[in-house]
């Protein structure tokens, strides 16, 4: 088999300069491409000096993360496409073959300044007194010793060596281990053909070692495990003598096919897909830069991913500096000073105790909370006095993504166990979440939780939260509608925002929904909700095309809307319908725009800004201006097909004149940021704010916003 030359810090096989990025012919920008734009975003947070050093340790393993995902889904189902013979255009003029190319050229130069990066990030954590050791013989003679003893106490038991000939088959390569390729010859032969074999590198192990200190050094030092592994790996191969040791990762389809038509039991389908995902077909192999052309042409062989070959001069899988940059103790001047998130002040006391009559509360005034500045505990909460309320009768929600330790999950366990009707609606497909939702779904059902797993061809990702109480006045409705997960964990890393209410007609349209999602009841036209995939795009329909009528008429007519993704062909039609009739759009997009901003005669009035700060921007907040009279909506939903066609989604109006008021204030804080905003231009690239003035970071002035001062 021939082995074609590397392309260094990039993909195999080099397409023609892109010019793609600089071509305004075609109305819209491709969704993929937009992504890579955006992972860009992400590395330059990584690249940014004025950045503290650890959190941009964090944003370059983010960058990993992100590529991981992406390239198992939707680089893996291009290619499925691609073998399927699928060669039709999609709205913005690529046919799956002609983007792929394009995504892997883009992706080589993306991943080339990682890695650049990735080394200037080592180079100033050393100057801080944190040092990677890349080489075994750097260490001196004590932290030899202790790293010998560790691999022989700690390492080489649980380590597998796995010969490839022709009485052994290439072993089963986990999606994205790493692992180590070693070529060897039989001890005295050097004519014959080399051996094969590959070792995982154990993940039940901490990847990053400590070692000690050295005499006099304050310096703290460290090692990866594959370091260390490769400096013994004679001794899982006595009798023969190793090469070359270099390290390989696979990355394989992710993407689950469901017969959720033909499924008897959808809980039983999604973990038998669970189970072939380990099997899914090769998409990427990313390897250690210097690799024996003789392990690279064994790998490729098996893999059949010869155009899809990532070679790297540093370590694979740089998701490890997460965990390490989040844990490492002490030097808290290279993270950002931590948040105490704040209770509302709404919902505190006279005596300055946080949480108390929360049904009290929501009867008197809605609420609105916004994450991480305020805390998620509201929610826990609410949910925890409703599960222990003798006047509440039932329980119903919403679950997308979970915490691994989800107070949540444990009061509606106690609420069934009490006897109320509780009933949770659990999202099994949630990507990469799938199993630990179902090991949450078994515990909900275990303890008398009535547990929906949604309805069929559907994901249910509305947040919702139901609670029937029984009052002096008769039943009474409260409810919670959020942007984000009912996640504890991610609330204190992504902005989102959550209503708290008792409004009688957005209750009675909440029980609706939980009576379409868990039984037959056919859609319903709804007073106050709208709901994909029936309503919600007709709805977000009529809302821009008021606009443009208002417009047209002469009457004020704007809009913002604040989503994480934008790439709906027909919504983006009726934006450039909008701005063409002099409606003034602002849109603050965090991750994809499919949209062109700026061009004259057809998007002129478009202004496209995206965040990238500390935070996750991820809450979903729309304003249209409404002649006069403002609308303001939350939503779960992005402005994507398949949020508004494929899933099941929610947009909430807020009734509350304040509350209004504070999101539209938190809008336009994020148009004026001038520090972390990038400006979408109409060629598809991204510029960095230069806004006159003072400079304003919107993240930064939300922490200031004297309503979260309350403790």
């Amino acid at each position: 088999m021939k082995v074609n030359r590397i392309r260094r810090g990039g993909w195999y096989g080099v397409t023609k300069k892109d010019h793609a990025a600089r071509d305004v012919s075609n109305r819209y920008v491709n969704r993929d491409l937009s992504w890579l734009q955006f992972n860009r975003r992400v590395l330059e947070e990584a690249q940014d000096p004025d950045t503290p050093l650890l959190e941009r340790v964090k944003f370059l393993s983010i960058v990993s993360s992100n590529f991981d995902e992406f390239v198992s889904v939707r680089v893996a189902g291009m290619i499925d496409q691609i073998k399927a013979g699928y060669q039709k255009k999609d709205f913005s003029g690529y046919t799956p073959s002609g983007l792929v190319k394009r995504i892997m050229k883009r992706t080589g130069e993306l991943v080339h300044d990682q890695y650049k990066t990735y080394r200037e990030l080592m180079r100033l954590l050393a100057k801080e007194g944190i040092c990677y050791v890349s080489e075994y013989d750097d260490l001196n003679a004590t932290q030899r010793a202790a790293m010998d003893q560790f691999y022989h106490d700690i390492v080489f038991p649980v380590l597998t060596p796995m010969a490839v000939d022709q009485s052994r088959p290439f072993p089963l390569v986990h999606t994205l281990g790493v692992y180590l390729a070693v070529v060897l010859r039989r001890d005295g032969d050097t004519d014959e053909e080399p051996y094969f074999a590959i070792v995982q590198v154990p993940s039940i192990l901490q990847r990053t070692v400590q070692l000690p200190r050295r005499q006099n050094s304050k310096k703290l030092e460290f090692i990866l495990m594959e370091t260390i592994i490769k400096r013994h790996i004679h001794s899982l191969f006595t009798g023969y003598v190793p090469i070359a040791v270099h390290s390989f990762r696979l990355t394989r389809n992710a993407d689950m096919t469901l017969n959720e038509e033909g499924a008897e039991d959808l809980l039983e389908e999604i973990e038998k897909e669970l189970r072939k995902r380990r099997w899914g077909s090769p998409v990427r192999l990313e390897i250690e830069k210097g690799m024996h052309p003789y392990a690279l042409e064994m790998l490729q062989e098996e893999f059949e991913v010869d155009d899809h070959v990532f070679v790297y001069d540093g370590p694979l899988d740089l998701t490890y500096l997460m965990k390490f940059a989040a844990t490492l103790p002490g030097y808290d001047g290279l993270r950002y000073p931590p948040v105490k998130p704040a209770y509302p002040k709404e919902l505190v006391d006279e005596e300055g105790k946080a949480g108390g009559d929360l049904f009290a509360a929501f009867t008197k005034q809605d609420v609105l909370v916004h994450h991480p500045y305020e805390s998620f505990d509201t929610v826990t909460d609410f949910v925890s006095q409703a599960a222990h309320d003798p006047k509440v009768l039932a329980i119903k929600m919403t679950l997308y993504r979970v915490s691994g330790n989800s107070l949540l999950v444990q009061s509606l366990a106690q609420a069934a166990e009490a006897g109320k009707q509780v009933t949770v609606v659990v999202e099994l497909k949630a990507r990469f979440d799938e199993e630990r939702n179902i090991a949450w779904a078994r515990r909900l059902e275990q303890s008398g939780c009535h547990v929906v797993y949604g309805l069929v061809g559907l994901k249910t990702h509305a947040k919702l939260l139901l609670v029937v109480r029984q009052e002096s006045s008769g039943l009474r409705r409260y409810v919670h509608v959020g942007t984000g997960n009912y996640n504890d964990a991610t609330a204190k890393l992504y902005t989102d925002v959550g209503l708290f209410t008792s409004h009688a007609v957005i209750g009675e349209d909440a029980s609706a929904l939980f009576n379409e999602m868990t039984g037959y009841s056919a859609p319903r036209d709804w007073k106050a909700l709208s709901v994909a995939p029936n309503g919600l795009r007709d709805q977000l329909f009529r809302l821009i095309r008021r606009e443009a009528d208002n417009a047209r008429a002469g009457k004020p007519a704007r809009m913002i809307a604040k989503i994480n993704s934008l790439s709906h062909q027909e919504i983006i039609d009726e934006l450039y319908e909008a701005s063409q009739a002099g409606v003034k759009i602002d849109l603050i997009v965090r991750g994809v725009c499919s949209l062109r901003p700026g061009v004259p005669g057809l998007s002129q009035n478009v202004r496209v800004i995206s965040i990238v700060d500390r935070f996750l921007e991820h809450s979903r907040v729309f304003y249209f201006e409404n002649g006069g009279d403002p609308e303001v909506y939350i939503a779960s939903a992005d402005w994507m097909t398949r949020n508004l066609t494929r899933r099941i989604e929610l947009m909430c109006p807020v009734f509350d004149r304040k509350i209004r008021q504070s999101l539209i204030h938190l809008l336009e804080l994020a148009l004026r940021d001038n520090v972390k905003a990038r400006e979408l231009l109409p060629n598809g690239a991204y510029a960095r704010v230069k806004g006159g003035g003072a400079p304003l970071r919107s993240q930064f002035e939300a922490l200031k916003i004297e309503k979260w001062k309350v403790r």
